[in-house]
């Protein structure tokens, strides 16, 4: 199969990965699930990677750079995990608007609006990768570290320490649990900018206005001066 003429563009083998993988996680997926997305045997499969590993690579990087895949040969090998990280590691320092970049240093409502509007942004623009990540890093103990521990854990810290000091300063209404306070935020936003998307019920939702919404309500859960407003 190594030496017979691929028929299909790599990228349509990333995109049924990506599917795939978001589906059902990294260990219940498998090499023929792929093929049988692509209308393909599971052996023709291999034209194109060398492995499960390498599918999940070609995912990952179609994902986080959709044209990055057009170069790659064929078959396509798996980097090793620690390249993986790195490269993955890059992305996220490339999105100028990354979560808790945006945080400004002025009155309360302007930081914590810019804080909103960058998570927001970052989960909203990246949806595709990011539900990937988070559905395959728990199989990966690489990923699940950089994933679970140095980016989504260390956000929600950061957004607590955020609260912390505006709270402390009587910026912001008291909460009863900071870090709870903190998941909130991040998790509200995930859910607008990114999971309702996979809900039926929800996906008709005008991304606009829910961007708005989000925005608005978690000011006035926080803020003093809005929340008369908001009831």
């Amino acid at each position: 199969m190594r030496g017979r003429k691929p028929v299909r563009p790599l990228a349509e083998v990333a995109d049924a990965a990506v599917t795939v993988f978001t589906d059902k996680g990294f260990h219940s997926a498998g090499i023929s699930d792929v093929s049988a997305a692509l209308g393909l045997s599971h052996g023709a499969l291999y034209t194109y990677v060398s492995s499960k590993d390498a599918l999940l690579y070609l995912a990952l990087l179609r994902a986080i750079e959709p044209d990055a895949v057009a170069g790659l040969a064929i078959p396509v090998t798996a980097p090793p995990a620690p390249e993986i990280v790195v490269l993955l590691k890059s992305w996220t320092a490339s999105q100028t608007e990354s979560a808790g970049d945006g945080v400004a240093a002025g009155p309360a409502e302007q930081g914590l609006g810019a804080l909103i509007d960058a998570l927001y942004g970052f989960v909203e623009r990246n949806r595709r990768a990011v539900q990937l990540i988070q559905q395959c890093a728990a199989a990966l103990p690489e990923l699940a570290q950089w994933w679970f521990v140095q980016q989504r854990r260390a956000t929600v810290e950061r957004i607590g320490d955020y609260l912390r000091d505006r709270i402390e300063a009587g910026e912001l209404r008291p909460v009863p649990d900071i870090p709870a306070a903190a998941r909130f935020i991040v998790e509200t936003i995930a859910w607008f900018a990114m999971h309702r998307h996979t809900d039926p019920d929800s996906a008709m939702l005008d991304d606009e206005a829910c961007r708005r919404t989000v925005r608005h309500l978690l000011l006035a859960a926080f803020l003093p001066a809005l929340c008369a407003v908001a009831r």
